[in-house]
């Protein structure tokens, strides 16, 4: 007899959990610059089109799968099909391998968060975090010296994370997304008001929301808009298959699925709007155009915002709010991708929550300890970063939605789980985005981003490092779910003994 499965307490415990896992670091530091680079204002347009015509339906399809068949991704694939069961340990070695690195921005963003409270970076933000900091030596590929200004941190990154699991889906991750994800609402609101009263921010907001219409005719501006949609919905990496796997049986999906997209989009534009009004204060500040001060990614939350705040009165809790809102969101998503894995152990080899997440998350630590708390760790998270979000994820998207859409032929039957459960009915319109524009934009996605990799590189980083910790990752995370695909499976949670959730009456 299977084990009963966890269960959230109910459907709004889950639309917190999946918004707080959608809305993490990328939401913050990722899309106000890549708005700004396509188009401004006129990137809405793109944005939305790829909202509608792959975010979504991608969303659906992954409520769809974790809901149907009761598990986590490689249970949910097996039960789909026992050949596709590969597909579900591949997404599962991805967020294995985000997990590894998440955690080390999260550690950054909790020794910033103390930072703020004296502005100990100083004068040259840049050179604090790069030096006095993260202690970075340019010169080497890999080293394996400590920083313990970022090791310890991180230490306390992975045990909250762990603590967290262990108590389980709706007394850890359930009650921890009560908690965060309102928090994390109200602080941002905070920031971003604060931001709205600073000199220059009209000028900011004017730079981030005035519409370049020229750039619609653009292709890889659409693309962009695809890829940013991808990245921030934390879709085809098993989260939210593996989070409505924890729904009951009659939870309407689609409603759900439509609250936690638009919830993540909105959060992604009052960061936008955050972003912007802040940087055209430094802008204003610095005598420059606003061109001039756009960054993203780490350059924005661990430099460019430090010099913001050391310069604009009350700074000290500005940097509070900020960094603050960047632990919360990390944290979050943190959670939701380390549980992907803890669940497809604990399904596959049917072992108890405890020794699932303490196997899973000793491996994962220790792995994290050796590679990003170090004098090379930068350089490293940056070439698995690129690759695991531009390559893995894109490539195990594209392959799952082919295989469901058009080897397998499981679009209807999905279609009409979704349909017996929800208020808002699909039909040939999710067929057609799920099965045709969005294996179009991922398959451009990928070969876009493959032959730039090999032509060029990544960026001026060693070739040596760029193989091993890129392709090499990448290569290794295939094998190991090829291999971990053929293990069997314990007696209670036999694939073949599973009869899927039945169509029946939404309540």
């Amino acid at each position: 007899m299977e084990r009963q499965r966890e269960a959230w307490s109910g459907r709004s415990v889950f639309i917190l959990a999946a918004i707080g896992s959608a809305v993490g670091l990328g939401n913050i530091w990722r899309f106000p610059a890549t708005a700004y680079e396509n188009g401004g204002g006129a990137f809405i347009i793109p944005y939305l089109f790829a909202l509608l015509t792959a975010g979504i339906p991608f969303l659906f399809l992954d409520y769809a799968l974790g809901h149907k068949f009761r598990g986590s991704p490689p249970l949910a694939f097996r039960r789909l099909h026992k050949r596709a069961e590969t597909i579900g340990w591949w997404q599962v070695g991805i967020a294995f391998v985000i997990g590894t690195y998440y955690a080390v921005i999260v550690a950054w963003a909790i020794r910033y968060f103390f930072f703020s409270f004296n502005e100990a970076w100083g004068d040259d933000p840049a050179n604090f975090f790069s030096n006095d900091f993260l202690n970075q030596n340019s010169e080497a590929n890999v080293a394996f010296d400590f920083v313990p200004g970022v090791a310890f941190p991180l230490v306390v990154v992975w045990v909250l994370t762990l603590a967290v699991l262990i108590f389980g889906v709706q007394k850890g991750i359930g009650a921890t997304a009560r908690l965060f994800v309102p928090l994390l609402i109200v602080l941002f609101a905070i920031l971003v008001v604060r931001a709205l009263f600073l000199e220059g921010s009209a000028a900011g907001l004017d730079a981030f929301f005035r519409p370049n219409w020229s750039t619609l005719s653009d292709p890889t501006v659409w693309i962009a808009a695809y890829g940013q949609i991808f990245f921030s919905l934390s879709i085809a990496f098993g989260i939210m298959l593996t989070y409505s796997s924890y729904l009951g049986r009659k939870t309407d999906l689609t409603r759900s699925g439509l609250v936690v997209a638009f919830s993540n989009s909105s959060f992604e534009i009052l960061a936008g709007i955050g972003v912007f009004a802040t940087l055209g204060y430094m802008a204003n500040i610095s005598g420059v155009a606003v061109n001039e001060v756009v960054s993203d990614g780490i350059g924005l939350a661990f430099i460019a915002f430090p010099a913001i705040i050391s310069s604009m009165p009350g700074g000290p809790l500005f940097g509070i709010l900020f960094f603050g809102a960047l632990v919360l969101a990390g944290f979050t998503s943190m959670i939701s991708i380390v549980q992907v894995v803890v669940a497809a152990i604990e399904d596959k080899f049917d072992i108890g929550r405890v020794p699932a997440v303490l196997g899973v998350g000793g491996v994962s630590a220790v792995i994290s300890m050796l590679l990003f708390p170090t004098v090379t760790g930068l350089n490293v998270l940056d070439v698995v970063d690129n690759f695991a979000n531009n390559i893995g994820l894109v490539a195990a998207a594209l392959v799952a939605i082919v295989v469901i859409a058009w080897v397998l032929r499981r679009l209807t039957s999905l279609e009409d789980h979704l349909n017996s459960l929800s208020s808002f009915k699909l039909g040939f319109a999710w067929r057609l985005f799920i099965g045709v524009i969005t294996p179009a934009a991922l398959a451009y996605m990928l070969i876009d981003e493959t032959i730039e990799r090999i032509q060029d590189g990544y960026g001026n980083l060693p070739g040596g490092l760029v193989n091993t910790f890129g392709w090499g990752a990448q290569i290794l995370v295939i094998v190991l779910a090829v291999l971990l695909a053929n293990v069997r499976w314990r007696r209670t949670h036999n694939p073949e003994n599973f009869e899927p959730t039945k169509a029946g009456t939404r309540v």
